[in-house]
């Protein structure tokens, strides 16, 4: 068994380089690719006699740096796990936890559902906090998930379903947003990547559920915790690089 801690050790530190390489990378060679982040108020029409809404742009954001930065969110979160925390990882996880993680997904998750709306047409600072706060209320019913459950024969699964609900309302904002575009006839204004993007990042954040599902049924080989924790740390690091590559190839690639 503590060859296996070990080995998570190993396998933490390692993932910590991968994604900060990568992060790395797409700083260092994105362009200046941006998009607006606007607010809508109502406004008095004077001469029509009515509240209407007005929309205004409040600043741009560079889209190189959200994305380097989900991608090194996650490589302090493997080195902190490896170095200063690697006790109390151990601890937890032989408890069937791992609080870190979800703390973690709280943030890099949440950027990167915000930064595929942004991609799909959402500019509006409020709809972007609603979005990264669900994605976030979602891994932290992740959280509560393995804290209620610890050393208990039969699984409460509240906080599961809780999370799964909260988790795909932002997909079906953005599903929204597709079908606006094409009912309009402007689904041209949508490039094709970002289709690419959603249908594979959706399946990767359902992968994340599936593998707390057969962890707590206890399916071969979840049956060991410690499994389950090598297969988020990959599913981590496969969802992070295939959306941060697929952006980078669609917008942030130098001409």
């Amino acid at each position: 068994m503590e060859n296996n801690y070990k080995n998570l050790r190993v396998y933490n530190t390692i993932m910590g380089f991968l994604h900060l390489a990568q992060g790395t990378t797409v700083l260092l060679l994105s362009n200046d690719f941006k998009l607006p982040i606007n607010t809508t108020y109502l406004s008095f029409n004077s001469t029509l006699k009515v509240l209407e809404p007005v929309t205004k742009q409040l600043f741009q954001v560079k889209f190189g740096i959200l994305v380097a930065a989900f991608l090194l969110i996650s490589a302090a979160a493997h080195f902190i796990i490896s170095t200063v925390y690697y006790k109390n990882y151990q601890q937890n996880l032989s408890k069937g936890i791992n609080k870190a993680r979800w703390f973690e997904y709280a943030f890099s998750a949440s950027l990167m559902i915000v930064l595929i709306g942004m991609l799909s047409g959402i500019y509006d600072l409020s709809s972007l906090l609603m979005m990264f706060g669900l994605v976030a209320i979602m891994n932290l019913c992740g959280l509560l998930m393995e804290l209620y459950n610890q050393g208990k024969e039969q699984v409460n699964w509240a906080s599961f379903i809780v999370g799964c609900i909260a988790g795909i309302i932002p997909w079906i904002v953005i599903a929204i947003y597709f079908w606006a575009a094409e009912i309009n006839g402007s689904s041209n204004n949508i490039p094709t990547f970002v289709y690419w993007i959603f249908v594979s990042i959706f399946l990767f954040f359902n992968s994340f559920a599936l593998n707390m599902f057969l962890q707590y049924k206890k399916v071969e080989p979840w049956k060991d915790y410690l499994f389950g924790e090598r297969v988020y740390i990959l599913l981590s690091l496969t969802a992070k690089s295939a959306l941060a590559w697929q952006i980078f190839a669609g917008t942030l690639r130098p001409m």
